[in-house]
C-alpha cells in the first residue's frame, strides 16, 4: 500500500508518518515545503529517514504534486499554514497554502489519480464561537480569523470534488491537538507551547482567568482517526469532528502540564486586543458521528497524553 502525507515534517504530519510505517506493507511519501516561516524542519523525521521518500516542495509546485501524487493509495493532506496570528499578519500567505495549495492538489488527483483515498485535516475553528452548547457537524460557521475561514473553504473543495468528480475525499477536524513533535511556539497551538514552556522551567501566561473551554486530543489518537477514515468508505464525500469527549478550561491544562513535567509555573496576564478578537471562548465538540461510523475511540486521556509526550521528551528524541 502506498501512502503519501503531505506535510509529513510538521506536527501532525511526523506523527502519522510514524503511524503508518508500522502498519502492513505500507510504503510511506512525505512531501514537505520546509518554508521557514511555518518553522518547518526534518528534524523530528531523522529516526525514521530511511524508511521513508521524502520530497522537498509546496503544494504551489504543479509538476512535483504531478509527480508525487501518481499511483498512490492513499493520500493524506497535513500541509497547511497552521497559525491563526499569522494568519492574519499576512493573508496572503495564508490563502496561496490553504486555499489554492488544496485546489491545486485535487486537481492533480483528478487528473492523474482518481482511484486515491484523500483525507483531509481541518480544524474545528471553522465554526468561530459556539452558538449551541454542544457542537457538531450541523453548527454553523462564522470564522473569526484568515486562516480558519481558508480552513473551511478548501473543506467545501473537497466536499465538490467528491460530488462532481466522483474523488474519495474525507475531510476531519481536529481541535486542540499535542504530543510530541510538535513545533512549540505561541502562534502554531497553545497546548504545545505550554508543555514547552514547561519543559523549559518557564511561566506558563494565560490570557485572563483561563476559563474558556478546549477539548483536547492526544495526537496518536488523531493519527489513528486518520487512518481509520482511509479505510472507511462510508466516510468519503463527507466531513467530521474527530475529538476527545475530554472537555477542560485552559486554566486546568495549564495546571495539568505543570504537574506531570514536574517544572514551570502559572500565571494570568491581561488579554492582547489582537488575541480578544479572535477568541472562541467555550466551546464544547462532539464526534459522536465520527465514532457511529467508525471503530474509532480516543485511547489517552489528557494526563496519558502529557506522560507520554513526557517520556518521549526525555527520551532525547523530540
Amino acid at each position: 500500500m502506498k501512502v503519501l502525507i503531505l506535510g509529513g515534517a510538521g506536527f501532525i504530519g511526523s506523527n502519522l508518518v510514524r503511524y503508518c510505517l508500522n502498519q502492513p506493507e505500507a510504503e510511506v511519501t512525505v512531501m514537505d515545503s520546509l518554508e521557514p516561516q511555518l518553522r518547518a524542519t526534518t528534524r523530528h523525521l531523522a529516526p525514521v529517514w530511511k524508511d521513508i521518500r521524502f520530497i522537498r516542495g509546496s503544494l504551489l509546485d504543479d509538476a512535483l504534486l504531478a509527480q508525487a501524487v501518481q499511483e498512490q493509495d492513499i493520500i493524506f493532506n497535513c500541509a497547511a499554514q497552521t497559525s491563526h496570528p499569522l494568519s492574519i499578519q499576512d493573508p496572503l500567505f495564508d490563502a496561496e497554502i490553504n486555499c489554492l495549495g488544496n485546489l491545486k492538489l485535487l486537481e492533480n488527483i483528478r487528473l492523474l489519480n482518481r482511484s486515491a483515498v484523500v483525507v483531509y485535516t481541518s480544524s474545528s475553528t471553522v465554526i468561530g464561537k459556539a452558538v449551541d452548547e454542544l457542537v457538531d457537524e450541523t453548527h454553523g460557521e462564522r470564522p473569526l480569523e484568515i486562516y480558519s475561514a481558508n480552513k473551511g473553504v478548501a473543506e467545501k473543495y473537497y466536499r465538490i470534488y467528491h460530488r462532481v468528480h466522483d474523488l474519495k475525499t474525507v475531510v476531519l477536524r481536529f481541535a486542540n491537538l499535542f504530543g510530541p513533535y510538535g513545533k512549540g511556539y505561541a502562534e502554531f497551538g497553545f497546548i504545545n507551547y505550554f508543555i514547552s514552556l514547561a519543559q523549559a522551567g518557564e511561566d506558563i501566561r494565560i490570557f485572563g482567568e483561563g476559563h474558556q473551554t478546549r477539548n483536547v486530543l492526544y495526537v496518536e489518537d488523531a493519527v489513528e482517526a486518520l487512518w481509520t477514515a482511509a479505510h472507511t468508505p462510508a466516510l468519503v464525500g463527507e466531513t467530521f469532528f474527530a475529538v476527545h469527549e475530554e472537555h477542560l478550561s485552559v486554566r486546568d491544562i495549564a495546571a495539568g502540564i505543570v504537574r506531570v513535567m514536574g517544572s514551570g509555573s502559572v500565571t494570568h496576564v491581561p488579554w492582547p486586543d489582537e488575541r480578544k478578537r479572535i477568541e472562541v471562548d467555550r466551546v464544547r465538540i462532539t464526534a459522536a458521528k465520527f465514532r457511529s461510523l467508525t471503530s474509532w475511540q480516543p485511547r489517552h486521556s489528557f494526563e496519558e497524553g502529557l506522560l507520554k509526550t513526557k517520556a518521549v521528551w526525555k527520551s532525547k528524541l523530540l
